[in-house]
């Protein structure tokens, strides 16, 4: 009777242990399964600009476009864009303006601040054209 208490302890120790070391694994797979079938979330690849990133004007800055043919017969250097800014209120103010000095391969433009504060991810606009500014060390040119 005894080895049998034994024997039925150690087997009872080792469902125990078994149901353990499964609930730990559960709980560490289990998140890294999920993740590995869905995009990761957004902060992973979309950083917040640091605040204090401000350009004045005789600051170089680069502008985004999506290199269409109506982009790049629209703006051309020397134009004059005006830049927009969206506050927390979703309200649109003008922020400043910024002067196009080059363009640069098919789908950026350089240009320099003329007016005003930019901040990147402002709006620089000419007419129904929308342009995205990016942080001047995001270009190596």
């Amino acid at each position: 009777m005894n080895y049998e208490n034994k024997e039925g302890g150690s087997a009872k120790m080792k469902i125990i242990r078994i149901i353990l070391v499964t609930t730990l694994l559960a709980s560490v797979c289990v998140p890294l399964i999920a993740f590995a079938v869905s995009y990761p979330p957004a902060p992973l690849y979309h950083h917040m600009e640091k605040p204090e990133t401000v350009m004045s004007p005789g600051n170089v800055v680069y502008l985004f476009h999506s290199g269409t043919d109506e982009i790049n017969n629209a703006i051309h250097v020397d134009d004059i864009l005006t830049v927009y800014r969206i506050d927390p209120s979703c309200e649109v103010r003008e922020a400043g303006k910024i002067k196009v000095t080059s363009h640069i391969g098919e789908t950026y433009l350089k240009g320099e601040v003329i007016e005003g504060e930019i901040k990147p991810n402002d709006i620089a606009k000419k007419g129904k054209i929308s342009l995205l500014i990016i942080l001047a060390g995001a270009c190596s040119h």
